[in-house]
């Protein structure tokens, strides 16, 4: 099982020996005799190149013919050679001097502002411009990850060892990708070839290659290049050179507050194209460690674009530690400009530069286009203001301006089938000495694991798949062909303790039938089933069973859905149907505490229901339902904890503003419709396939229930008319900070008749466990305390802090732990103002998250203490 964890990470794969070629291969080492691992081979003839390897190698098979040689390295010269291939390899070794920089004519003086800032300034300007320089780009990656566990728990290394992966040996993947890239956000990635060992297959490059630093952001860090760069960073100019016949500034990042999703390091910029010639940044995420270096090329005239990227990921978690390098080489680049952006005027810095006469502005009665066509220069201000707009209006003209992203994958047939000489004539870069030893380790266990499997195997395997003694109680499915199975939910969660039922059991199981359909586009589909669900309980103190069963039909299209169902039964409902108290935790807390929070009763229904989602910004639902609903008793006083003068409490739950009547035995025949609306939700396509992108939508509900008390000839029939607004949403604030909200407000119409079941009731907390989410529930509020039939109002906010008291430490920043303060608010027409407040640390060990605080009535305090809970990043359904 651990090797099974750590495999997905580190992908082990298959090698061999190279075959005969013709070209240049040597070694690129600095004048001091270092190797330079992942310096840039740059062919200036064909335009295309390739990395060293970790040890500074590199090989680059050539057609017979003469060509122009380029190195480069960070922080070295380039050194250009020309060579002649004949009919076998060429052995060019490459020596590097350091990198000579000279200070510009306008040197930092006393007083005066640091050149940095201009060259920044002017590239921050253009970066937007950079990102829609391409109307459409091509090129083949190939990517190189190799990683090694470097150390782990003392207890758990023999245990690694037996299962076949051991500390400090190297595991690679690899993969060869032709990705195309289209305006304004399309990727189509054609898998050429894969080399991976295992049932992980997925080794795309397009993750590690689309990450453009002209971003705002880089998978949430803050770019050098963003437009609130001078908030995050401060820049120092540390001199320029010449490099393939364009100046090249190189500027000092420096974040003006250290710690997790800003860089650090060094990028360089080329003068007057105001575009990336190359950077080494390094930041951290969650407590790993990051490098990024990537070497860029001309591609084009006045078109730069990466030729290496370079990642390490490294750190520690949980006693494990260990370290991941991913290599990608970018080549046979095929661009086709943008029309629209042929001409790039002088950009003039107006904070440092004089604006010359001749200077235009910015004109929203003019479209963006026609503008982009004139020659004047322009101030970095108002060509920012420009290069938005134009991205607006080609927005506006597209088919569908609501999809924001678009993404393409397919893996050629003979992708995973490849010969060993087709991999030793596209691979580009030299295979390490320890990558080496470790793929003749995995060729072993390969043909270890290949001499396992037999007819008799195959045959064992089917046998498997029949029922096996514990499958009731894990889950397991059952095939029967045509798309119908049967089979076990899993059930262990389903056993547990309360004071109405004792000690019970439970079990879920299904039928299913499900088919597809496809669509015209032939990659759509309409996906239908019909799903047959029995749930079943029995309580060993009440003796008592109970039962209901499911029949549901669905219907699935690309962007909407329906639902529709019949649900009926005699069974166990907690009071608040939202759950608030996990049946195990209440368990825990019964029989260690003797605390019993959950409160029961007992529903005989039948119940009807329809859903319908129009599209992923709009859904509603109806419902229709008769019940006869009883009350329940304990029927249990067991407990391990016997301490006098603690007792169970009744199971009717107190509140401020029931009577007994409340929780009478009583009839309910109610209808209930809701709406959920996303209003402005973009969406993305994947494979042909459209998905919600909701970060910038809220979550606005509504729901009405409606009780028929006159159509039962019934003096307890429950009489009432309930309706409810509700809104939810987050909002993103510079690196790391986050608020977020749930906010909801409602009425009963009309209270004739109310039973407890159906009164409004909020997600309280009594136990040390937090909810999921930063905004689900109340930390320390009773659960049906506040529960009413009138009007209420509720508030759950949550704000996340990148730096608050204890993250002013840059060690604490770095580990990836957050802080945060919640503030949590309720008033009902009967009950006092209750609020409640706290602080919480939120990533500790990147996994959990811990909160202290209090509750209030009218200002006075009620409770208070810790809460414990998963990190709000992992999202839990």
């Amino acid at each position: 099982m651990l090797r099974r964890l750590f495999f997905l990470f580190l992908i082990i794969i298959i090698v061999s020996e190279s075959v005969e070629a013709q070209g240049i291969r040597g070694k690129v080492v600095s004048s001091e005799g270092e190797l330079l691992p992942y310096a840039s081979v740059y062919i200036r003839n064909l335009g295309d190149g390739v990395p060293t390897n970790q040890d500074g190698r590199y090989e680059y098979k050539l057609e017979p013919g003469v060509y122009d040689v380029l190195i480069q390295f960070l922080g070295y010269k380039s050194q250009l050679k020309t060579v002649e291939i004949i009919d076998t390899w060429v052995e060019m070794d490459f020596t590097l001097e350091p990198q000579v920089y000279t200070l510009s004519e306008v040197e930092v003086r006393a007083g005066a502002e640091d050149p940095a800032l201009t060259i920044m300034r002017k590239a921050i300007s253009k970066a937007k411009f950079h990102r829609l320089q391409l109307q459409q780009y091509s090129m083949t990656v190939y990517l190189k990850g190799t990683g090694q566990l470097t150390d782990a728990p003392f207890f758990l290394k023999k245990t690694l060892e037996k299962e076949g992966l051991k500390l400090n040996e190297a595991y690679t993947s690899e993969s060869v990708s032709r990705i195309t890239f289209t305006q304004p956000n399309k990727v189509e990635e054609k898998v050429i070839s894969i080399r991976t060992n295992g049932d992980n297959q997925s080794t795309s490059p397009a993750p590690y290659i689309q990450t453009s630093f002209y971003q705002d952001k880089i998978n949430d860090i803050i770019s050098p290049l963003s437009r609130s760069a001078f908030a995050y960073y401060r820049f120092t100019y540390e001199g320029s050179f010449f490099d393939q016949d364009v100046m090249v500034n190189k500027i000092r990042v420096t974040p003006r507050s250290r710690g997790e999703r800003v860089f650090e390091g060094y990028i360089y910029i080329i003068e007057d194209l105001w575009a990336i010639h190359s950077l080494n940044l390094k930041t951290s995420l969650l407590g790993f460690d990051i490098q990024a270096t990537q070497q860029y090329a001309l591609v084009a005239e006045n078109v730069w674009m990466p030729l290496t990227h370079t990642y390490t990921f490294g750190g520690k978690f949980f006693g494990f530690e260990g370290e991941f390098k991913y290599l990608a080489s970018t080549r046979e680049y095929e661009v086709t400009l943008n029309p629209d952006l042929a001409y790039v005027p002088e950009i003039i810095d107006e904070k440092v530069q004089d604006v010359p006469d001749e200077a235009v502005d910015f004109k929203k009665s003019e479209s963006a286009l026609e503008q982009l066509a004139k020659e004047q220069p322009t101030t970095r201000k108002e060509y920012r203001k420009l290069i938005n707009e134009y991205e607006k209006e080609a927005m506006k003209e597209r088919d569908e301006p609501d999809v924001i992203s678009e993404s393409y994958y397919s893996v050629d047939s003979l992708a995973k089938k490849r010969a060993l000489s087709y991999w030793d004539s596209i691979r580009p870069v030299p295979l390490t000495v320890k990558e080496i030893e470790g793929y003749k380790r995995d060729d072993s266990l390969a043909v270890i694991e290949a001499a396992k499997i037999s007819d008799v195997d195959s045959v064992a395997k089917k046998a498997r798949s029949k029922y096996k003694p514990l499958d009731f109680m894990n889950g397991s499915t059952y095939s029967f062909g045509k798309g119908v199975s049967v089979g076990f939910k899993q059930n262990w969660t389903k056993i547990s303790f309360n004071t109405v039922e004792g000690f019970k059991v439970g079990m879920g199981l299904f039928y299913r039938k499900y088919q597809e359909e496809k669509l015209a586009d032939s990659v759509n589909r309409i996906r239908k089933s019909f799903n047959i669900e029995p749930e079943l309980r029995y309580g060993f103190s009440s003796n008592q069973f109970y039962s209901k069963i499911d029949f549901r039909w669905s219907t699935t299209k690309p962007t909407s859905g329906t639902t529709f169902g019949l649900e009926g039964g005699k069974y166990i409902y907690q009071f608040n149907g939202g759950e608030p108290i996990n049946e195990q935790v209440n368990a825990f807390y019964s029989l260690l505490f003797r605390q019993n929070y959950m409160k029961l009763y007992e529903q005989d229904f039948a119940r009807i229901y329809w859903a319908h989602r129009v599209n992923y910004g709009f859904t509603y639902r109806v419902n229709l339902m008769y019940a006869e609903r009883n009350q329940l008793f304990n029927n249990s006083n067991y407990s391990w904890y016997n301490k006098e003068g603690r007792e169970y409490t009744l199971n009717q739950p107190e509140n401020v503003e029931t009577e007994d009547l409340a929780f009478q035995d009583h009839e309910i025949f109610k209808f209930n419709t809701s709406v959920e609306w996303r209003p402005g939700v973009k969406y993305g396509i994947r494979n042909g396939r459209k998905y919600p992108i909701t970060s910038n939508s809220p979550l606005i509900k509504f729901n009405y229930t409606k009780a028929f008390g006159g159509l039962l000839d019934s003096e307890t029939a429950s009489d009432f008319d309930h309706v409810e607004l509700g809104i939810e949403h987050f909002f993103e604030f510079g690196v790391s900070g986050k608020f977020d909200f749930n906010v909801s407000a409602g009425t009963f119409l009309n209270n004739k008749q109310v039973y407890f079941q159906d009164y409004q009731h909020f997600g309280g907390n009594r136990t040390i466990f937090s909810n999921f989410g930063p905004a689900s529930n109340f930390r320390f509020m009773d659960y049906y305390k506040y529960s009413t039939n009138t009007s209420y109002v509720s508030g759950i906010f949550h704000y996340q802090f990148r730096k608050f008291l204890l993250t002013q430490l840059p060690m604490l920043r770095f580990s990836g732990v957050r802080e945060n303060l919640f503030f949590n608010y309720l008033k009902t027409e009967n009950s006092p103002s209750y609020w409640e407040a706290g602080y919480s640390l939120d990533n500790l060990f990147r996994i959990f998250r811990l909160e202290m605080g209090a509750g209030f009535e009218n200002g006075n305090y009620l409770r208070g203490g810790v809460r414990f809970g998963i990190a709000t990043f992992i999202q839990v359904n």
